[in-house]
């Protein structure tokens, strides 16, 4: 079996897919994607697809090791997206070459279902109340929420008690039996992350996510030491390397994201490494299905794994949603906040080729926005 195509699909809101094809008709899906910088994977994935059409889609780990390794510059947000769109595409394939989902071939499942969370409140958190309630009552059982906007280089007495106010409404909505998650998205300073922690840390967040900036991970130890909140990081973070510092400071929750962090291959490797020091897996994936169908796979044989993030409502999902372009919802049918495991073949999922064509014509240019303080200077968005 050879590849013979490699095809990338720009569709809104703002997700990049990939199709591989082979000489036998198997095609494989994945979604390589830098969000507002879905454009740029897109050359990337062409310029990897020189090196694939032709080669035997079965050989994924060694497919890996070149696309990653045979240039003399390598990492960064660019590159390993784009491995990962084309990995998740090879395990795709792969599981439907032998019949399978890709957790067995990852040595069979570790659980019959994967606990999911819905996002509320949007970049700038506002209508908690009401939409905590609403997932309630869809059956979720976890939240996650921006814990502020555009946020001071150090945060005034005023921005610090808005912050534990939606916390504190986030818990009342949700009860003691339900979790809220609570993402800092690298908006504090240091200092106001480690005040703010303290504060929001007797409403029991189930975790604080980024609370510093991928480049300050070298301050990572202290904060960890110093906060009484379980410390989650890693969208930002590409590879087993970059995550070592992480989880050697101590972090309770690593977040790789599976359409950035080399895919399948990669994000399973970064699940085991995180095994050995006792954190757990909460995958990043406010993105399409392709990249949840991912994440799912590993979460289903993966031990030390979590809770999944899914963007089904989330904020960004204006143009299409999660389900747009699934011929079959089943898949991403969640019940009691959990998705069911299946045996359906590769990724387990069956993408509406039509309409991804057709959005394709369309396109998209997706930005995230750029924030300002109210002196002009630039801020974390």
């Amino acid at each position: 079996m050879k590849i013979v195509r490699v095809e990338t699909f720009l569709v809104p809101p703002r997700w990049l897919f990939c199709r591989v094809e082979t000489d036998e008709g198997l095609v494989g899906w994945g979604e390589p994607v830098v969000e507002g910088r879905a454009e740029v994977v897109r050359a990337a994935v062409d310029v990897l697809a020189e090196y694939l059409v032709g080669q035997d889609p079965l050989r994924i780990q060694d497919h890996w090791q070149v696309l990653s390794k045979g240039g003399f510059y390598r990492g960064g947000p660019v590159l390993s997206s784009a491995v990962a769109g084309i990995d998740q595409a090879l395990w795709d394939i792969a599981g439907k070459a032998y019949g399978a989902p890709v957790h067995a071939l990852f040595g069979g499942p570790v659980r019959d279902s994967v606990r999911v969370y819905a996002w509320v409140g949007g970049d700038e958190p506002a209508r908690l109340t009401e939409e905590i309630a609403a997932q309630v009552e869809a059956g979720f059982t976890a939240v996650k929420m921006n814990a502020a906007g555009r946020t001071s280089p150090i945060t005034t007495p005023a921005e610090t008690a808005a912050v534990v106010d939606r916390v504190a409404a986030a818990r009342e909505a949700l009860g003691p039996h339900r979790d809220v998650a609570v993402d800092f998205h690298g908006r504090f300073s240091p200092a106001s992350a480690r005040r703010v922690l303290h504060e929001i840390a007797p409403l029991h967040p189930l975790f604080a996510e980024e609370p510093l900036l991928p480049e300050q991970g070298h301050l990572l130890p202290a904060l960890v030491a110093s906060s009484p909140v379980p410390i989650a990081t890693g969208e930002r973070l590409y590879g087993r390397a970059e995550f070592l510092p992480a989880l050697a400071a101590g972090i309770a929750v690593a977040q790789p994201d599976i359409s950035h962090a080399g895919g399948i291959s990669e994000v399973h490797r970064i699940a085991s490494l995180a095994e050995t020091y006792g954190a757990q897996l909460a995958p990043h994936c406010p993105l399409g299905p392709i990249a949840l169908a991912a994440s799912l796979q590993l979460a289903f044989c993966t031990p030390n794994f979590l809770i999944q993030e899914q963007s089904r409502g989330i904020h960004y999902n204006k143009e299409a949603d999660l389900l747009s372009y699934l011929m079959d919802t089943e898949p991403f049918r969640f019940t009691d906040g959990q998705a069911r495991r299946s045996d359906l073949p590769g990724l387990g999922i069956t993408i509406d080729e039509q309409a991804v064509r057709a959005a394709d014509r369309t396109g998209h240019a997706w930005r995230n926005p750029v924030w300002r303080h109210a002196d002009g200077s630039f801020a974390e968005w």
